[in-house]
């Protein structure tokens, strides 16, 4: 008897083109989520900051904080050491030029004066001795000189009248020979009573030259010494407010001790700490900019500070125009320094995004504004507000310039 043989419902040909068919559908789903950019994220507009892409007006700058000090400060140290006897002013007074602050004591110095005035005097003495025989030794050479010139007359007059009578014969040859040699006797007096006479008035002029020089030494170093005594009282270098004294009386102070300083109260500067990154950068005529009371500043770089220290440099800043009303030493002020001058560039504004991308890619808002999609971009200079923007985005753009650490490795966003 014959056994009926069940149709199969799915032959093996039937079995393989559907698993094919299969195979074809699930690639065709993968190259679909690959072409399509990836996962998404909805994100809601409310919690992430969408700006447009500008072209304006652009200037590299750098936040930096500075602190205001006077225009000019002028240190107050000891010139002499001693003891704090009085104080005349205190700490934060107005001061005139050369008004007194402080009085110092200093037995020994103040006795070097005395002993230098005493050698001085002593001196001055001696010199009016000298000067009095040198005076007198000289009265006693002229009359000597005149003696001698009264006799060569004489002797001149006598010598002339015998060389008459000699040759009239009315003398003999002995008197006119002896009134001859006195004659050439009295002229050789004569020549050596100049030569003692020059010779002494050089000699005297010369002594009196060398006291004179004594003295003056002598009063200079005394002038000094007083002076030394002098700077025991501390006095204003300037016109000016005093500040940061440290002095009590009783106090010994060294030589060279700083005791304050005084403050030019006529204008300020401002001390700004800029990071050494920037250092071949700045340089004298630059600008800076601050905001205070509504109302913006302008500040000129005057000198710099090359010295790096915690990688940290300064430069002192002025004020160009207008000095704020109210401003006070020790204020700070957040200043943006320009880097570089004005021109017109592409901008975005700063936001958290660049943390997460570098710059090199943001999220750019579709023309429907529905969603926002990466686009490689290329960022340039920066000031405190935008990114210069060199490649990738053009003006009227929209993109995403909030923090992007919520989005994972989403590759496009949905936008609500």
């Amino acid at each position: 008897m014959d056994v009926p043989i069940q149709k199969k419902k799915f032959s093996n040909q039937k079995l393989g083109l559907l698993l094919g068919i299969l195979a074809i559908l699930a690639l065709i789903v993968y190259v679909t989520i690959k072409t399509s950019g990836g996962s998404k994220l909805n994100v809601e507009t409310e919690r992430i900051s969408i700006n447009t892409v500008t072209k304006a007006a652009f200037q590299e700058n750098i936040p930096v904080n500075g602190i205001v000090l006077p225009i000019t400060t002028i240190y107050l140290d000891a010139l002499e050491g001693g003891r704090v006897e009085e104080k005349f002013v205190e700490d934060g007074a107005m001061l005139k030029k050369g008004e007194p602050i402080l009085r110092l004591s200093n037995t020994d110095l103040e006795l070097s004066l005395v002993n230098q005035e005493t050698s001085v005097y002593n001196l001055l003495t001696q010199m009016q001795i000298s000067q009095n025989a040198a005076r007198q030794n000289t009265i006693n050479r002229q009359n000597q000189f005149t003696d001698v010139e009264n006799n060569l007359i004489e002797a001149e007059r006598i010598y002339n009248l015998n060389k008459r009578l000699y040759e009239k014969g009315a003398i003999g040859r002995m008197d006119y020979e002896s009134s001859q040699n006195n004659y050439e006797y009295q002229k050789e007096l004569m020549r050596l009573a100049k030569q003692v006479l020059a010779e002494d008035t050089i000699s005297t002029k010369l002594e009196v030259n060398q006291a004179k020089n004594s003295y003056a030494r002598t009063q200079s170093a005394l002038a000094l010494m007083r002076k030394k005594v002098g700077d025991l009282v501390v006095r204003a270098p300037i016109d000016g407010q005093l500040t940061s004294l440290d002095a009590e009386i009783g106090q010994s102070i060294n030589k060279g001790t700083r005791l304050g300083q005084v403050d030019v109260t006529s204008g300020y500067k401002v001390r700004v700490d800029i990071d050494e990154h920037y250092i071949s950068r700045i340089y004298n005529g630059q600008r800076g900019t601050f905001t205070l009371n509504n109302k913006t500043y302008t500040l000129e770089i005057k000198k710099v500070f090359t010295q790096v220290t915690n990688g940290r440099f300064q430069v002192d800043m002025k004020f160009e125009g207008d000095i704020p009303e109210g401003i006070r030493r020790g204020q700070n002020l957040q200043i943006r320094v320009a880097l570089s001058a004005e021109k017109e560039a592409l901008l975005i504004a700063k936001g958290g995004f660049f943390q997460k991308t570098g710059g090199n890619w943001i999220f750019k808002v579709s023309e429907d504004g529905g969603s926002a999609y990466k686009v490689n971009i290329r960022l340039g200079s920066q000031n405190t507000e935008y990114y210069e923007v060199l490649e990738g985005l053009n003006p009227g753009d929209k993109v995403v310039t909030s923090s992007y650490d919520t989005f994972g490795d989403a590759e496009e966003l949905i936008l609500k």
